[in-house]
């Protein structure tokens, strides 16, 4: 098995595909910092100010791409590993690490966080600025992965939980191209703004998968059915999957149909 890692240099944004035959180490703490530091170490590549993807297993020809992004405090290893299992031969899946910052939520404390979380409630204070700030570096990644010749037509975003949300904003929210939507236990920010029809309106008809487990104790299920019918006002082509016992994590259904939704939405040309 190959293992392939992005290296993005922090002064020109050049990037570095590696190809590995072993896994990054996974350390206890599980930071994604030691992946960086691990590669940069192993290659004697300068480590400050630049990024390692970790990227699933793909095919030599790779014709469409998965952008997907983790949740708060996590890393982007777990859901590379889980795609990897999947075995999406021509689907190149990338699972970006988010960078460490303060989170309201849980006292200030400094974790990987796409933005700040005030609170977990529909009527929150929202991080309208952290998450435009994170839209726009999702959209740096869509670029790159066009300037590398997979079209935007043959890009799909998504991500758990926050990453989720980040993906649901972007999509929706800005005027980026984009194959499809994969939304996981997530929940729609900056919601008032669409509900009221204040945002405008992009990516119509959008294909859209989202699913949430119905005993989800970090985003209540209410809160999933409140943004899929945001979603369904969007696009009539969005599917809205339940998991009777599903909590805040993902389960082996769920996986089922993300795979079946991205063979079906990301077909091999």
């Amino acid at each position: 098995m190959v293992y392939i890692y992005k290296y993005v240099s922090a002064v020109d944004r050049k990037c570095i595909w590696i190809l590995l035959n072993q896994t990054v180490p996974r350390h206890k703490n599980h930071q994604a910092g030691e992946a960086l530091t691990w590669v940069c170490d192993l290659f004697k590549l300068p480590e400050s100010g630049c990024t390692v993807y970790s990227l699933a297993l793909f095919s030599s020809v790779v014709i469409t791409g998965l952008i997907f992004l983790h949740g708060l405090g996590d890393t982007g290893h777990g859901w590379a590993d889980v795609f990897r299992e999947l075995k999406l031969n021509h689907i190149r899946c990338i699972c970006p690490h988010a960078p460490h910052k303060p989170v309201t939520l849980n006292g200030g404390m400094v974790m990987p966080s796409w933005f700040d979380i005030k609170g977990l409630t529909p009527n929150s204070p929202e991080d309208e600025e952290g998450i435009k700030s994170a839209s726009k570096d999702l959209q740096d990644l869509i670029a790159k992965e066009v300037s590398e010749g997979i079209p935007p037509e043959r890009i799909m975003i998504g991500g758990f939980s926050q990453g989720g949300s980040l993906a649901l904003y972007t999509a929706l929210g800005t005027d980026i191209k984009v194959a499809g939507l994969l939304v996981l236990s997530s929940w729609m920010p900056l919601h008032k703004q669409f509900a009221t029809g204040t945002m405008p309106r992009f990516n119509e008809g959008l294909a859209v998968l989202q699913c949430h487990g119905m005993i989800d104790p970090m985003v209540p299920f209410q809160w999933g059915k409140a943004t899929s019918d945001i979603i369904k006002s969007f696009t009539p082509n969005a599917q809205f999957k339940t998991y009777p016992d599903l909590g805040h994590n993902s389960s082996r259904k769920e996986m089922e149909d993300v795979k079946e939704f991205l063979y079906l939405t990301l077909k091999e040309s």
